[in-house]
């Protein structure tokens, strides 16, 4: 693969389920070596646009490519450089855990025994356990394991921390998508589709958030939190009128005000340093912070 192809590039994507439009006109492009965070509300078209990706769905218009290759016509060689874990994981109930990764990995030209051991005694998965008898975040604990020890060129997940508990997706997030990236700088792709924004902060290079299958905001996530930034006001008492219309949002309480500034904090700051504030202060916006907030640009540029 060259290392300007895209490892994915969808144009114009529609899928439709009769009248419904599940994802309408989306565009996106990752590079390769980039952590790239999808994010959206439940029904948003996130695990359809997924699907598309896999030649799980086919879409009704629009074109995706991975590594350059449509899914489509060319899915053996676009499967075997990656790895997905749905969000919803089902394995042969009869089969144990040992049985299992065997099983994967006959699949696989490449496995990585060290990586398998290692994950296998960092989740504290019993190789001699019936699938059957594991809970949901042990079975997603497998599906993981299933997935990062080919050591793929890219790694499709869709709420992969679903059901783990937060000490073990804290790990996963840090230690697991961390090394797996930092194992081969620059070629290792992850596109994550989640909704615990927070604790892929430190990970995620770029994002999308889609609402009702159409992009709404794609950025790179330090430019994001340059640009968008809260600021908040405490004065001596309630201030009058305050001519804040160019702020994104903005809310009073009494004698304190938060206004959310897109682009523009410095002049929302002079405006509000002329008024004599007690307390004035102005930080970036988490990724999180910005997603909820993606609801009102929404409907500023509506």
């Amino acid at each position: 693969m060259e290392t300007n192809t895209p490892v994915i590039k969808i144009k114009n994507l529609t899928r439709r389920y009769g009248k419904l439009d599940a994802v309408n006109g989306l565009t996106l492009t990752v590079r390769a070596g980039r952590c790239y965070g999808f994010f959206g509300r439940n029904g948003a078209g996130k695990t359809t646009t997924i699907k598309c990706l896999l030649n799980l769905l086919r879409p009704s218009d629009g074109t995706v490519r991975v590594f350059g290759l449509d899914p489509q016509r060319n899915e053996v060689a676009v499967k075997s450089r990656l790895a997905y874990v749905p969000d919803m994981v089902a394995f042969y109930p009869w089969m144990t855990v040992r049985d299992t990764l065997e099983y994967l990995a006959s699949f696989r030209k490449h496995w990585n025994g060290d990586i398998e051991a290692d994950l296998l005694k960092r989740f504290q998965l019993d190789p001699k356990q019936k699938t059957s008898h594991l809970s949901k975040g042990q079975r997603t604990q497998l599906a993981l394991i299933g997935a990062i020890c080919p050591e793929p060129e890219l790694l499709v997940l869709d709420e992969p921390t679903s059901g783990l508990d937060p000490i073990v997706r804290r790990e996963f997030i840090e230690t697991v998508i961390g090394a797996y990236q930092s194992g081969d700088p620059g070629s290792r792709t992850v596109f994550v589709s989640t909704h615990l924004i927070s604790e892929f902060e430190g990970l995620i290079d770029e994002f999308t958030i889609i609402e009702q299958g159409r992009e709404l905001l794609t950025m790179e996530a330090d430019a994001a939190r340059d640009r968008f930034r809260k600021i908040r006001a405490r004065f001596a008492q309630s201030p009058a009128q305050l001519d804040l219309a160019d702020a994104l949002n903005v809310k009073q309480n009494g004698r304190e005000v938060e206004i959310l500034a897109d682009g523009n904090s410095e002049q929302l700051l002079e405006k509000l340093r002329a008024l004599q504030p007690e307390d004035l202060r102005c930080e970036s916006l988490s990724l999180e912070e910005i997603f909820v907030a993606s609801g009102v640009l929404k409907k500023a540029k509506t």
